[in-house]
């Protein structure tokens, strides 16, 4: 391409359009989300409603239309999913547009506002202040003060005159000029960094994991005994085809949990839905529940901890004959100075300047490393590094500023003379000192609250930084952490050993390289710890890879950004406890309703085991479990998955949610074998048993549902009252339906039966509940065992 641009005009249209079409343009990655078609494919093409249409299809061979009223609830339950997930991406694309940065650009001589993502090579942009630099690029006309700290993790700042190149991540820090476009796209410095950590990864989702399994598991079971129940019902009990068809399909359906993938997919796309409307951007669904698990959080310090900005912590007067608050108002007033270092000045020192007579001003510039004006009726002030100002004086004052460097601040000094500037603007003679200002970093409003939060929460906090160890600490201190004296110079961990030994043994690292950030997290991770880690420049980007949860601020790096999978569009601090909030509710609301879910496909498993073995009929239907589902399952789980919820989490999701469900199955499957037994020798037909199995099996439900409901409030009874009210509607008045016998045939020791299996709910709960516990008690014991009788042989 031509490199001779006239920089007053820029490209014309014309040769925009050339560069596009050469693919020379600031190509950004690509999009997080799925496109609606993926969705809709997604959540369509699952294994378990492939199995659902397959059962369908058998229902349909055999003409027993009554009972494809399940097929029903899996397109119900599909399109949900479906309709949630694309208002979860809305919400994400609609967060990412409004968080896309703009740059000004010179084209056909006019300045215009675009996306960096619009960009093309040999534009002209124009950056100043504050302004991001968003492709490598080399300075044509004007000079910049540059922060290359989310590069480098260094703070400090470096000129770039005409002819020096400029690296895409940067910052400006003051100053104006023109650029050249000279990379763009994935040929950027930001975007090859990012372009080498851009591995998929799986998210450390521990539901991810237990819902894998229980489809594994379903898919493996389910085909064998399918056949083999079939068999079972057609060739040895003899049954039409149709009832025999329809026993097996409600086995079967029994044994899938289909809404409780869907369940998960909802609850996860609400907690994006939600956490967006507080502007955080969610880029990984499942990241909700991993930082909800986080015991190990890892701050960065710039723009995490603090704002990216300085402030002035102290006033020390050492010359009282001047106002040094005035005089600061009056520099403030005159000088045109725009770095971090004016911003403090001008908000520490507040108020309506003196109306002194300014005569001449000197501005500030990184040789100098002071700036100052003088006044006719009041003599010369100049603030700035003392160093620079006293020259060979400066022993006067330096036990002082190094007292206040030693807390890992940077010292201004205010200087006063009664002589102007010399001829060429260099300080006159006989300059006094008036006043020492310690500066130090910005500490966020919000970071002092948000820490103590985790650390109440028992999150462990280390706080990783690329400047100096003491004024890291020193920040650390200020922002309320409490081990902030226990740090270490990660300059003098020469080995990749002496990073992983450190990781658990200080709370605070200084002059940490990006790779040492890598390897610091990599370490506590290997150790047992879910890492959440955060981050706002190119250098921390290896690191947010490695970390289990990577959160990113929006006022960082665009590059930063694109690797994290969550983005603080606000960049407040203190969002972080609301994503710990809405995982917990996300997270415990799905155990809660999961244990439903697994009490239909534990029994249906062993109630298809056992009839295969007795060579007996199978006691259901399937419009009978879609009644059981629907009321005591279903609905209610949709309910209890979006209330708040901000217990804890403890233990393992599998784990737990088998441990609630196996007693409630158990329970269904004592009661329905009891009655398939007391049936048979009563001489009851099919139907009462089945009958009698389906008004059990439905209390036994709304029993476990009332057990999950605890503490009961309002809603939750308003809940339970209606789903009772309407299983038993649909038992007295929908017989037909459901294939029930009406209440009024029932003989006597129908009733006989139900009453008994109706007291023995609670009791058998109970009793299998404290036999599950028993079991696991001895499983750990037995766990436990090898290990100490190795200790015991290596102690003899």
């Amino acid at each position: 391409m031509d490199n001779h641009i006239n920089l007053e005009i820029g490209l014309s249209q014309v040769q925009v359009e050339e560069r596009i079409a050469a693919g020379k343009v600031n190509i950004q990655p690509q999009s997080k989300t799925k496109t609606i078609g993926r969705i809709v494919r997604d959540n369509s093409l699952t294994l378990f409603n492939m199995l659902n249409i397959i059962l369908a299809l058998m229902v349909i061979f055999v003409q027993s239309f009554q009972n494809l009223l399940f097929i029903n609830i899996v397109i119900i339950n599909t399109l949900i999913g479906i309709i949630q997930e694309i208002k979860a991406k809305k919400t994400i694309d609609r967060l990412s547009l409004i968080s896309q940065p703009h740059v000004t650009v010179i084209r056909d001589g006019n300045r215009q506002e675009i996306v960096f993502e619009k960009i093309v090579l040999d534009d002209i942009l124009i950056l100043k202040a504050g302004k991001q630099v968003p492709s490598d690029s080399r300075v044509v006309k004007g000079e910049l003060e540059v922060n290359e700290s989310l590069l480098t993790g260094e703070s400090d700042s470096i000129m770039k005159y005409e002819g020096d190149s400029l690296l895409s991540g940067s910052f400006v820090v003051s100053g104006e000029a023109s650029v050249l476009v000279t990379q763009v796209g994935l040929e950027n410095y930001a975007s090859k960094l990012v372009d080498a950590v851009k591995v998929a990864k799986k998210p450390n989702s521990e539901i991810m994991k237990a819902l894998g399994f229980i489809m594994k598991s379903i898919s493996i079971v389910i085909v064998p005994i399918g056949l083999l129940l079939l068999y079972k019902q057609l060739i040895v009990q003899a049954l039409p085809l149709q009832a025999g068809v329809t026993q097996t399909v409600a086995a079967l359906i029994g044994m899938i949990p289909e809404g409780l993938v869907l369940l998960t997919s909802v609850a996860l796309a609400v907690g994006v839905i939600r956490l967006g409307q507080h502007q955080t951007l969610v880029q990984e669904l499942y990241c909700i529940e991993t930082l909800a698990r986080v015991d190990m959080l890892c701050l960065d310090k710039t723009g995490t901890i603090t704002e990216g900005n300085m402030e002035v912590l102290s006033m020390e007067t050492l010359c009282h004959d001047k106002n040094p608050v005035q005089a600061i108002r009056a520099l403030i007033a005159n000088l045109k100075d725009d770095n971090a270092t004016y911003r403090a000045l001008c908000e520490s020192c507040k108020g309506e300047a003196p109306k002194w007579q300014c005569d001449r001003v000197v501005p500030f510039s990184s040789e100098r490393k002071w700036s100052g004006a003088f006044f006719s009726d009041q003599g010369t002030f100049v603030i700035g590094a003392p160093e620079f100002i006293l020259k060979e004086r400066y022993p006067e004052i330096q036990d002082k500023v190094e007292g206040y460097a030693s807390e890992g601040n940077r010292v201004l000094m205010l200087g006063y003379a009664s002589e102007p500037f010399k001829e060429d603007g260099s300080l006159p003679d006989h300059i006094k000192t008036v006043a020492l200002l310690p500066m130090g970093d910005k500490i966020r409003q919000e970071a002092k609250k948000t820490l103590e939060f985790f650390r109440n929460q028992g999150v462990t906090i280390k706080v990783i930084s690329g400047d100096n160890p003491v004024t890291v600490s020193q920040v650390a201190h200020r922002a309320g952490l409490l081990d902030w004296d226990n740090f270490v110079d990660a300059a003098t961990l020469t080995t990749e050993e002496d990073v992983r030994k450190s990781a658990l043994d200080y709370s605070v690292f200084g002059r940490v390289t990006p790779g040492q950030k890598r390897l610091l997290i990599e370490s506590l991770k290997n150790q047992g710890h879910t890492v959440a880690m955060t981050g706002d420049g190119v250098n921390d980007v290896l690191a947010l890879r490695e970390a289990d949860c990577s959160i990113a601020m929006a006022e960082g790096s665009d590059a930063v950004r694109q690797v994290s999978q969550l983005v603080l569009l606000d960049s407040n601090f203190a969002n972080f406890t609301r994503v710990l909030m809405e995982g917990r509710r996300v997270i415990n609301n799905i155990t809660r309703a999961a244990s439903l879910f697994l009490v239909k496909t534990m029994f249906s498993l062993l109630l298809a085991v056992i009839v295969i073995i007795a060579n007996e009929a199978y006691p259901f239907v399937p419009i009978q479990l879609t009644l059981i589902s629907a009321l005591t399952i279903g609905a209610p789980s949709v309910f209890l998955a979006l209330e708040p919820n901000k217990n804890r989490i403890t233990g393992n999701f599998l784990e737990k949610v088998l441990k609630k469900s196996l007693p409630g199955a158990l329970t269904v499957v004592f009661n329905v074998v009891t009655i398939m037994i007391v049936g048979a020798y009563l001489s009851l037909d099919h139907q009462q048993i089945s009958t009698l199995a389906v008004i059990s099996t439905g209390l036994i439900g709304l029993v476990i549902l009332f057990r999950v409901c605890q503490p009961l409030d309002n809603k939750r009874w308003a809940l339970f009252f209606a789903m009772t009210v309407s299983f038993l509607c649909c038992v007295l008045f929908l017989e037909d339906l459901f294939f029930l016998t009406p209440i009024q045939d029932f003989l006597p020791a129908m009733f006989i039966v139900l009453g008994i299996t109706t007291l023995d709910i609670y009791p058998l709960i109970r009793i299998f509940g404290w036999g599950v516990n028993r079991v696991e008690g001895y499983l750990n014991r037995r766990e436990k065992e090898p290990t100490t009788a190795k200790a015991t042989v290596l102690e003899k």
